[in-house]
């Protein structure tokens, strides 16, 4: 099991490098849109003071690293230390081989987003990162886990916008970073948690709290312990049900056969959930 777990952590870093490069060679760079992330920070100070880009770029990572490594723990470090080679790698074989676009600039900006959020949204359902301000982001969304990791992901994006936007010579391209921003944000938050529709766990089971405490450990929602009888052998037995997303089902299904392995689980389709962590209930009246 580990070994297919570490093969398909590497596909997906394989297929995140493409299509980042796709986003970033094929539509970023020919467009000329503002960067993010430390690149962005890095061009500023490089536009202030000189400094080079790739140097800083190095510099600013440690400290950052440094700073945010115990609330993410060394197993997140060491999946992102992997995935930033590995993507860094595709983008810089793959990337100057890659044909630019020259048509349309909203097109560009669409495009930009979509594929970046697609790409960093796969990395962090492997629970990897690309390293830089995916730092930043993680520490903030594991002490704020309220807040969705587009969200996060739209207010670094618009600082690091916004406070470049003095030296960019077409003002309009700042917009467009605006654009690009929202658009990852809303498609990084999609391919990490799903649509609207959530997922509805049904673990049938001999040690219901077990699971319970397991799940709320894992992902912070809450479960419910129904009683329950087998039809064919009539004995008791007890089952754990809980509203979840598409990302945290596939961690809840693991915890349930990791804590018992002769439990039976049910995922079903949820057209709409209600209530706290999900959609807020309407005002009556």
């Amino acid at each position: 099991m580990k070994r297919y777990e570490r093969v398909a952590d590497i596909g997906v870093d394989l297929l995140s490098g493409v299509l980042l490069s796709l986003a970033i060679y094929c539509f970023a760079i020919p467009s000329d849109f503002p960067l993010t992330g430390i690149s962005g920070i890095a061009v500023i100070l490089y536009r202030l003071f000189r400094l080079p880009v790739g140097v800083m770029t190095i510099a600013l990572n440690i400290p950052i690293a440094i700073a945010c490594y115990k609330a993410l723990g060394k197993r997140f470090y060491m999946n992102s230390l992997r995935t930033t080679l590995i993507t860094s790698l595709i983008m810089d074989i793959l990337g100057p081989l890659l044909p630019t676009y020259q048509g349309d600039t909203l097109l560009a900006a669409v495009f930009t987003g979509v594929l970046s959020g697609i790409g960093y949204g796969i990395v962090f359902m492997r629970e990897s990162s690309t390293g830089g301000t995916d730092f930043i982001l993680m520490t903030v969304k594991a002490k704020k886990p309220h807040i969705s990791i587009g969200r996060i992901s739209f207010v670094i994006d618009l600082c690091i916008i916004l406070a470049g936007g003095y030296y960019v010579e077409d003002k309009n391209m700042i917009l467009y970073g605006f654009i690009i921003s929202y658009i990852l944000s809303v498609v990084l938050d999609k391919v990490v948690y799903g649509g609207n529709y959530g997922k509805l766990a049904l673990i049938i089971t001999d040690h219901p709290m077990s699971i319970s405490r397991a799940i709320d450990d894992a992902t912070t929602r809450g479960a419910t312990v129904l009683k329950g009888m087998g039809a064919y052998t009539g004995e008791d037995k007890y089952v754990v049900m809980c509203a979840c997303n598409n990302k945290e089902m596939y961690a809840i299904r693991k915890l349930a056969h990791e804590v018992d392995p002769c439990s039976f689980v049910i995922i079903q389709e949820s057209n709409e959930v209600i209530g706290e962590g999900f959609h807020v209930p309407e005002q009556m009246g």
